[in-house]
Protein backbone atom coordinates (compact mmCIF):
# COMPACT_ATOMS: atom_id res chain seq x y z
CA UNK A 1 0.00 0.00 0.00
CA UNK A 2 1.46 3.44 -0.93
CA UNK A 3 2.17 5.94 1.81
CA UNK A 4 1.01 9.53 1.52
CA UNK A 5 1.69 12.69 3.46
CA UNK A 6 -1.12 12.99 5.96
CA UNK A 7 -3.58 15.83 5.49
CA UNK A 8 -4.93 17.74 8.46
CA UNK A 9 -7.76 20.07 7.47
CA UNK A 10 -8.22 21.23 11.05
CA UNK A 11 -4.85 22.93 11.21
CA UNK A 12 -4.46 26.70 11.17
CA UNK A 13 -1.92 28.57 9.15
CA UNK A 14 -0.86 32.16 8.59
CA UNK A 15 -0.35 33.32 5.05
CA UNK A 16 1.40 36.58 4.19
CA UNK A 17 -0.42 38.39 1.40
CA UNK A 18 0.45 41.70 -0.20
CA UNK A 19 -2.86 43.06 -1.46
CA UNK A 20 -1.33 45.13 -4.25
CA UNK A 21 0.31 41.99 -5.64
CA UNK A 22 -3.18 40.48 -6.03
CA UNK A 23 -4.24 43.31 -8.36
CA UNK A 24 -2.21 42.29 -11.39
CA UNK A 25 -1.66 44.82 -14.16
CA UNK A 26 -3.96 44.33 -17.13
CA UNK A 27 -6.85 42.94 -15.09
CA UNK A 28 -10.21 44.62 -14.58
CA UNK A 29 -9.67 44.79 -10.83
CA UNK A 30 -6.35 46.57 -11.34
CA UNK A 31 -8.04 49.07 -13.68
CA UNK A 32 -10.76 49.75 -11.09
CA UNK A 33 -8.16 50.22 -8.36
CA UNK A 34 -6.03 52.54 -10.50
CA UNK A 35 -8.95 54.63 -11.76
CA UNK A 36 -10.48 55.14 -8.34
CA UNK A 37 -7.20 55.83 -6.53
CA UNK A 38 -5.41 57.88 -9.18
CA UNK A 39 -7.86 59.46 -11.59
CA UNK A 40 -11.40 59.91 -10.32
CA UNK A 41 -12.53 62.78 -8.13
CA UNK A 42 -14.48 61.27 -5.26
CA UNK A 43 -15.05 64.51 -3.38
CA UNK A 44 -18.76 64.38 -4.32
CA UNK A 45 -19.12 61.67 -1.66
CA UNK A 46 -17.59 63.66 1.21
CA UNK A 47 -20.40 66.10 2.12
CA UNK A 48 -22.67 63.33 3.45
CA UNK A 49 -20.06 62.31 6.03
CA UNK A 50 -20.40 64.24 9.29
CA UNK A 51 -17.79 62.46 11.38
CA UNK A 52 -14.76 64.72 11.06
CA UNK A 53 -14.71 65.52 14.79
CA UNK A 54 -17.02 62.98 16.38
CA UNK A 55 -18.24 59.53 15.62
CA UNK A 56 -16.79 56.39 14.24
CA UNK A 57 -14.55 56.44 11.14
CA UNK A 58 -16.50 55.55 8.03
CA UNK A 59 -15.60 53.16 5.25
CA UNK A 60 -13.71 54.96 2.53
CA UNK A 61 -16.00 55.56 -0.48
CA UNK A 62 -13.09 54.50 -2.69
CA UNK A 63 -13.02 51.02 -1.15
CA UNK A 64 -16.80 50.71 -1.32
CA UNK A 65 -16.84 51.74 -4.98
CA UNK A 66 -14.08 49.27 -5.80
CA UNK A 67 -15.82 46.28 -4.28
CA UNK A 68 -19.24 47.25 -5.63
CA UNK A 69 -18.01 47.84 -9.19
CA UNK A 70 -16.00 44.63 -9.15
CA UNK A 71 -18.94 42.68 -7.75
CA UNK A 72 -21.32 44.07 -10.36
CA UNK A 73 -18.82 43.17 -13.10
CA UNK A 74 -19.05 39.57 -11.87
CA UNK A 75 -22.86 39.62 -11.78
CA UNK A 76 -22.97 39.91 -8.00
CA UNK A 77 -25.59 42.47 -6.97
CA UNK A 78 -26.63 41.23 -3.53
CA UNK A 79 -25.10 43.31 -0.75
CA UNK A 80 -25.04 40.21 1.47
CA UNK A 81 -23.07 38.32 -1.17
CA UNK A 82 -20.69 41.26 -1.61
CA UNK A 83 -20.04 41.20 2.14
CA UNK A 84 -19.39 37.44 1.94
CA UNK A 85 -16.97 38.01 -0.96
CA UNK A 86 -15.08 40.57 1.14
CA UNK A 87 -14.71 37.92 3.82
CA UNK A 88 -13.60 35.07 1.55
CA UNK A 89 -12.28 36.25 -1.84
CA UNK A 90 -8.71 37.50 -2.13
CA UNK A 91 -9.49 40.03 -4.90
CA UNK A 92 -12.28 41.58 -2.84
CA UNK A 93 -9.94 41.59 0.16
CA UNK A 94 -7.30 43.35 -1.93
CA UNK A 95 -9.74 45.94 -3.29
CA UNK A 96 -11.15 46.68 0.17
CA UNK A 97 -7.77 46.43 1.91
CA UNK A 98 -9.24 43.61 4.00
CA UNK A 99 -12.10 45.68 5.33
CA UNK A 100 -15.46 43.92 5.45
CA UNK A 101 -18.32 46.40 5.29
CA UNK A 102 -21.59 45.05 6.64
CA UNK A 103 -24.18 44.31 3.96
CA UNK A 104 -26.37 47.14 5.27
CA UNK A 105 -23.49 49.59 4.76
CA UNK A 106 -23.08 48.38 1.18
CA UNK A 107 -26.81 48.59 0.47
CA UNK A 108 -27.10 52.06 2.03
CA UNK A 109 -24.12 53.30 0.03
CA UNK A 110 -25.59 52.10 -3.27
CA UNK A 111 -29.13 53.30 -2.60
CA UNK A 112 -28.22 56.55 -0.85
CA UNK A 113 -25.53 57.83 -3.20
CA UNK A 114 -27.15 57.54 -6.64
CA UNK A 115 -26.22 61.05 -7.80
CA UNK A 116 -22.64 60.68 -6.59
CA UNK A 117 -22.26 57.30 -8.30
CA UNK A 118 -23.67 58.78 -11.52
CA UNK A 119 -21.07 61.55 -11.29
CA UNK A 120 -18.27 59.01 -10.94
CA UNK A 121 -19.70 56.97 -13.82
CA UNK A 122 -19.67 60.08 -16.02
CA UNK A 123 -15.99 60.54 -15.17
CA UNK A 124 -15.31 56.93 -16.17
CA UNK A 125 -17.11 57.42 -19.50
CA UNK A 126 -15.07 60.56 -20.20
CA UNK A 127 -11.84 58.70 -19.44
CA UNK A 128 -12.90 55.83 -21.72
CA UNK A 129 -13.70 58.34 -24.47
CA UNK A 130 -10.28 60.00 -24.06
CA UNK A 131 -8.57 56.60 -24.26
CA UNK A 132 -10.47 55.70 -27.41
Amino acid sequence: MPRFISLNYRQSTMVVINYLDQLQAGTFEHAIHHLIDSTLDLSVFYPKYKNDKNGRPAYDPAALLKIILFAYSKGITSSREIQWCCETNIIFKALSCDSVPHWTTIAAFVSGRKQEIESVFEQVLLICHEQG
